[in-house]
């Protein structure tokens, strides 16, 4: 597997994972936002033509982190499985029966709509925010990240967050990122099969920018 970049943070140690999430050691946690699990047979029930293995590589991705870093639970920032019901589910509760001791937390999104009992019944927790240590786990940004929470500092989502990088030849890139504001964070999108809007940020932001193999602090 890949390195991560290591982040202290809030006296917490972090990995930033170029799988686009991140390790927490103290709570031996893994923090995913935007997996989107689904999206894939949404667009194929619609018509358009998607690579299946597409979907399972999310879940295999996922896999291998977990295989890696023996975490104790994962906490999902929202938008975990992209729209209603579909065959994509079938793999997801494959999934999900492999790690049966492993605690999962969904941080409800937008795209959330399954009906709960259908998490509940593998053993899924549901919520609208978390408090965890000095954090507070959230799916939408904050409207005016300039206000502290009460809750903590801001672990966040939804917006699939990406920073611009331009060359000597004027040649430009997005790449998925890590924004660090000061008072909250936007995780990239987990799931392969979702876009990037590139992002404004403050000179006294941490943005960490995601390659294929490793994750870089853009200075």
């Amino acid at each position: 597997m890949s390195a991560g970049t290591p982040f202290k943070f809030l006296d917490q140690d972090l990995l930033l994972l170029p799988q686009k999430a991140i390790y927490w050691e103290q709570e031996k946690a893994l923090i995913a936002a935007d997996v989107h699990l689904g999206k894939v047979g949404h667009f194929r029930k619609a018509g358009i033509a998607v690579p299946l293995s597409m979907e399972q590589d999310d879940l295999a991705v996922l896999s291998d982190l977990i295989a890696e870093h023996r975490p104790e639970k994962i906490i999902f920032l929202g938008d975990l499985f992209h729209s209603d019901m579909n065959a994509d589910w079938d793999w997801f509760v494959l999934w999900r029966k492999q790690f049966p001791k492993l605690q999962i937390i969904l941080v409800k999104g937008n795209h959330d709509i399954i009906h709960d009992r259908h998490y509940l019944e593998l053993d899924i927790v549901l919520t609208e925010h978390l408090s965890v240590g000095p954090f507070l786990m959230l799916h939408h940004p904050l409207t005016d990240p300039t206000k502290r929470q009460d809750g903590g500092y801001v672990l966040c989502g939804h917006i699939h967050p990406g920073v611009s990088l331009v060359g000597r030849g004027r040649q430009s890139v997005t790449l998925p990122c890590f924004a660090f504001g000061k008072n909250q964070a936007i995780l990239p999108s987990f799931g392969k099969f979702t876009g990037k809007v590139a992002i404004r940020s403050l000179k006294s932001d941490n943005i960490f920018g995601v390659l294929k193999d490793k994750v870089i602090a853009i200075s």
